[in-house]
């Protein structure tokens, strides 16, 4: 009886030990978020134009830059996840655009957030970007690497296996939606599987010389 007392117990803690590693934080509307929002609200923007969707690391692209004489629409709100996304998708959506680029995913991670809410939620944002918008061309882009070695404590949970396997999944969702996957990594990857260091300044978000080299790859694709 203690025998199998013990061995409940053990595996009590372990699942504990697991849970704490893996959470589903779904929260999204801080106030950064519901400002950004309300930013675009007021905004008239183009029609049918290519919108690029995500986080930070979107926001922070000066595309209509690095793209000129494209009709590029900016919706990267600094710290989103893939609920937030989701979230703002009629918003995007009003715009009739002709191509939404999204990378979003890296804040999931950093919350703890386990690989199937993630990639569930990538199949939700396609499922409802294809029937609400059918003309509309959805392209995957890949979650970028991290320089690990730089990363700040705040970013722990962020790890280039994590990456990795999201990526892997998230290949599988855009390939049940006949939506092109865009590998990002032969820009960004240092050959080592890590960010390489001369394009990011903390380890996770970019310098502006590495959307020049973004763009470019897009281009070289044919993918605008």
């Amino acid at each position: 009886m203690r025998t199998y007392l013990l061995a409940a117990l053990l595996a009590m803690g372990a699942g504990a030990r697991a849970q704490s590693t893996e959470s589903t934080d779904s929260s999204y509307a801080n106030g950064y978020y519901v400002e950004r929002v309300k930013y675009f609200d007021s905004l008239h923007p183009v029609k049918k134009g290519i919108v690029f969707l995500g986080n930070s690391i979107t926001e922070v692209g000066e595309w209509s830059e690095v793209l000129p004489g494209k009709p590029v629409v900016n919706r990267g709100i600094s710290g989103d996840n893939s609920w937030g996304v989701y979230a703002r998708l009629d918003q995007v959506l009003a715009m009739q655009p002709r191509k939404i680029f999204l990378l979003i995913g890296v804040n999931d991670i950093k919350r703890g957030t386990g690989i199937d809410a993630i990639v569930n939620n990538y199949d939700r944002i396609a499922a409802k970007i294809k029937a609400a918008s059918p003309r509309t061309k959805l392209y995957f882009q890949s979650v970028l690497p991290v320089t690990e070695s730089v990363l700040a404590n705040i970013y722990v949970n962020i790890t280039n296996a994590k990456i990795k396997t999201l990526n892997e999944r998230m290949e599988v969702i855009a390939a049940k939606y006949n939506c092109p996957f865009i590998d990002l990594h032969p820009v960004f990857d240092d050959g080592k599987g890590q960010l390489k260091r001369e394009l990011t300044t903390d380890g996770l978000h970019l310098k502006p010389a590495a959307y020049i080299l973004w763009a470019n790859y897009l281009m070289q694709g044919k993918y605008l």
